[in-house]
């Protein structure tokens, strides 16, 4: 069995006394599929922005920044 760190056992039984698992394997089993996803998640996105560069589909930091800024409505540093 694995020892987890106090916080993360405390969790790990509120978890198991809400009904939402079973046992313990359950709660760490779940833990890893939804760590795994996160990771397979992130490759995939590492990939495309390799495609990207690879095909040209690049700009300049400054540009990007202007980009995102003007998108999510926040103001020009002045």
């Amino acid at each position: 069995m694995t020892v987890l760190a106090g916080d993360l056992e405390q969790f790990v039984q509120q978890e198991i006394s809400s009904g939402r698992f079973p046992n313990r394997e359950s709660v760490v089993a779940h833990a890893l599929r939804l760590l795994q996803r996160d990771r397979d998640e992130a490759v995939v996105g590492i990939r495309l922005g390799l495609d990207d560069v690879a095909a040209g589909r690049v700009q300049p930091l400054r540009d990007a920044m202007a980009d995102l800024r003007h998108e999510l409505e926040v103001p020009r540093d002045e």
